[in-house]
């Protein structure tokens, strides 16, 4: 220690004697190097600060293990848009749907861009994705050859689509919970494997057997992606960390988990390199193979960037649906008067058939249901980080070029100006007078908005509608004998996950 102060002490006498000046002077310019910095890192008009901020962490503690909670509370005291401080990062949070639209609906493209993250980079090899690119040509080329790609491959309104696949997978899924004879079980793994394999059919042209070890491991390693994207969010602000034994851990399992699955597409863009049919390709894969010989459509692409595209529709199409078809079940579970209704009518429409899509529009009730759970339990509690392409005024305030924008998606689904008594479960809410499904009412963005919306929308109605339908056509569900009722509290993370409970489903 004495002689690392001894170099400190050698070194300023050596740099005084080579610039000329006197140590008075030295630490008047250092004071005001200091001065400057602090007073123009953060510009002067940024919303205001909650209290909670300490030094070096700044509001991470405050925010807690339900930040969607805290910055909701925050709003009632500091207003829809304020400033957190993540570490030594100023990021800009919005809450409650005004503030939303304005930012990701009427000025979208100012609020389009991606903060840098070093966990998502690691995931998704630093903007070879779709998700986390910043705004620009990329983005743009990426998102529209996916969606074509998307649309081409059946996910669309009318026949041709992939309504039927999705339908096949319910009656496996179906057959899966009968063979449980109404014993109680989690219903969890199931949903993943039902969900993955229309994901899978979709970008690799195959499915997997529920019992296949090969392919639990490919989906346990999704969810794992995303659980652990959420519990090393702190690297993220202080990316040093990820050299800390110990501190580095959810980044570490994180890695370990992401090299499975991308390990598994690697094998299969092999595959499909040697039976690719350039006239009838048949899965996502194949398409962007394609465009890799054509180079039309995307620029600068490559193999690498196919990979992680179609990781991208792994993890953003997985997780997010077989949750919400987990919370859908915890609440037909909690409300039998509810689950009665939407039995009634999909009897009533429906019959002894399995449901189809071309039963949607005659579904008001269950749609609702559906609709319902969307908004209590929202897909992301918090949209993934925004960033904004230039400098903003937002209200009275100026928000910089490239500052993170955190959207609290939760508190423009639990806004009570809109949704009257929103911790109460009430279909109803999504039915006008006529009893007819109202799809989209102010304050209601489970998918986001904008050009960040998520591009497997589409997709993801047509799961939610056909798993959750099948099933309670099928079975009625309740808690186990003697079983306290499932907690509704949700654990924060990339979505709001439900926590684990048991069923009982007894065929009806």
């Amino acid at each position: 220690m004495a002689a690392f102060a001894r170099w400190i002490t050698e070194s300023v006498q050596e740099i005084l004697q080579i610039s000329g000046l006197t140590l008075e002077m030295f630490l008047v310019l250092c004071t005001t190097f200091l001065l400057v910095y602090v007073i123009f890192k953060r510009p002067r008009n940024l919303p205001p600060y909650p209290a909670g901020r300490v030094p070096v962490l700044g509001h991470l503690l405050a925010l807690g293990r339900a930040p969607h909670l805290k910055l909701a509370a925050w709003r009632q005291q500091y207003g829809d848009v304020f400033t957190v401080r993540m570490g030594m990062e100023d990021v800009v949070v919005l809450n409650g749907y005004t503030a939303v639209k304005d930012a990701l609906v009427d000025r979208s493209e100012l609020f389009a861009s991606r903060p840098p993250n070093c966990l998502f980079d690691a995931v998704t090899g630093s903007g070879k994705d779709i998700a986390s690119v910043p705004w620009g040509t990329a983005i743009r080329q990426r998102r529209k050859f996916t969606t074509t790609a998307l649309k081409t491959l059946g996910v669309k309104v009318g026949s041709g689509g992939i309504g039927e696949k999705i339908r096949e997978e319910a009656s496996y899924l179906r057959n899966r919970v009968a063979e449980y004879e109404g014993q109680p079980f989690d219903v969890a793994y199931d949903l993943n494997v039902a969900v993955a394999n229309v994901i899978c059919s979709m970008v690799i042209g195959k499915r997997y057997d529920y019992t296949d070890e090969t392919f639990r491991a490919l989906s346990e390693a999704v969810v794992t992606v995303a659980v652990k994207l959420a519990a090393g969010q702190i690297i993220s602000f202080f990316p040093w960390l990820r050299f800390v034994p110990g501190v580095n851990r959810a980044r570490v399992e994180l890695l370990e988990q992401n090299s499975k699955l991308q390990n598994v597409l690697q094998e299969e863009l092999t595959r499909h390199h040697e039976r690719l049919d350039r006239e009838n390709p048949r899965d996502f894969l194949d398409f962007g193979l394609l465009e890799l010989e054509k180079q039309e459509k995307v620029e600068g692409l490559t193999e690498n960037i196919v990979l992680h595209m179609a990781q991208n529709l792994f993890l953003a199409g997985t997780e997010t649906a077989s949750n919400t078809l987990r919370w859908s079940l915890l609440y037909m579970v909690l409300h039998p008067n509810v689950q009665k209704k939407v039995q009634e009518e999909l009897d009533a429409v429906v019959g002894e058939s399995l449901p189809t899509l071309s039963h949607r529009a005659q579904l008001p009730y269950v749609n609702a249901c559906l609709l319902e759970v969307m908004r209590i339990r929202p897909l992301l509690p918090v949209a993934l980080p925004h960033a904004t392409t230039q400098d903003v005024k937002v209200r009275d305030y100026d928000i910089p070029k490239g500052t993170q924008v955190l959207v609290n998606l939760y508190s423009i689904h639990k806004d009570p100006a809109y949704w009257p008594d929103p911790d109460r479960f009430d279909p109803e809410r999504f039915l006008d007078a006529e009893r007819n499904v109202i799809n989209k009412p102010e304050s209601f963005l489970p998918f986001s908005a904008g050009r960040r919306v998520c591009p497997g929308e589409q997709l993801a109605g047509m799961e939610l509608f056909l798993f959750f339908s099948t099933l309670l056509q099928s079975f009625t569900l309740s808690t186990p004998e003697g079983a306290p009722p499932p907690n509704t509290d949700g654990v924060f993370g990339l979505t709001l996950t439900s926590p684990p409970f048991k069923i009982c489903a007894i065929p009806r």
